[in-house]
């Protein structure tokens, strides 16, 4: 292989994922890391750091009960949101939350120079990969197809769109927030008429999480999906052009 296809990789293919790089708006990112601190890198597929930002907000998010501040604070009960707050955590969690959204911001702009001069260098793109732990190749894939999959259960679409590690991770915390927000016995209580015990069974702290983990799954799946599938034109117009186009041919102006 060649410096070419080297330099300026545009995608990495493995059995479980494929990881490639596109243009993004960084206003974007910024903003889904604002709204949930990881989810703008995990928009970027930057995996690892995106992963590890979502667990540090959940669990500092947990012990400082900011969620609950929010909720008392949307209600008018501003002197119970100030009992509740616990400042120690807060203050930890303030300086790696503007982090998120600067470096999201700024890794956006850097990758998509790089995608430029990816594109540029047309360097090379694996299409398939099989190992002993699954299979996987470059394939168009419906948007919104992995839209609704996330709509039913956050994590699907992700699987989907054949990102293993994401999807399950996603999957996983979806699981662990519902279960301790009680959203399952309060959408039950609230279908038998039991508004009262529905809004007393409510954990406020758990059930914050949930509307931008939901929100982020369905747009992540259905971008990643649309871009894949710009990922495969690109790689099938390359592979068109040096087998069978006539080396001669003019390009139309």
């Amino acid at each position: 292989m060649n410096e070419k296809t080297t330099r300026h990789p545009k995608a990495d293919t493995s059995s479980i994922i494929t990881n490639f790089i596109h243009l993004r708006n960084p206003w974007v990112t910024a903003w889904w890391s604002f709204a949930f601190p990881g989810f703008g890198h995990i928009l970027l597929c930057s995996y690892v750091r995106g992963f590890l930002l979502v667990i540090w907000e959940i669990f500092i998010n947990i012990n400082s009960k900011l969620n609950l501040a929010i909720i008392y604070s949307f209600t008018g009960q501003f002197d119970l949101a100030k009992e509740a707050l616990n400042t120690k955590w807060l203050l930890l969690y303030v300086p790696v939350y503007i982090f998120a959204v600067w470096d999201s911001y700024h890794l956006t702009v850097e990758y998509n120079k790089f995608s430029v001069l990816a594109d540029r260098d047309e360097s090379q793109i694996v299409t398939a990969k099989i190992s002993a732990w699954d299979i996987n190749f470059l394939e168009k894939r419906n948007p919104w197809i992995a839209a609704a999959w996330s709509f039913l259960m956050p994590g699907l679409g992700q699987i989907y769109d054949q990102r293993l590690p994401t999807g399950f991770f996603m999957f996983i915390w979806w699981t662990t927030i519902t279960y301790f927000s009680n959203i399952l016995e309060v959408i039950h209580l609230t279908f038998i008429g039991d508004f009262s015990q529905a809004i007393a069974s409510a954990n406020p702290q758990w059930l914050l999480f949930m509307p931008s983990i939901f929100g982020f799954a369905i747009y992540d799946a259905y971008v990643h999906a649309v871009e894949n599938n710009k990922l495969f034109e690109l790689e099938q117009s390359r592979f068109l052009k040096e087998n069978y186009q006539d080396p001669d041919f003019k390009m139309p102006v």
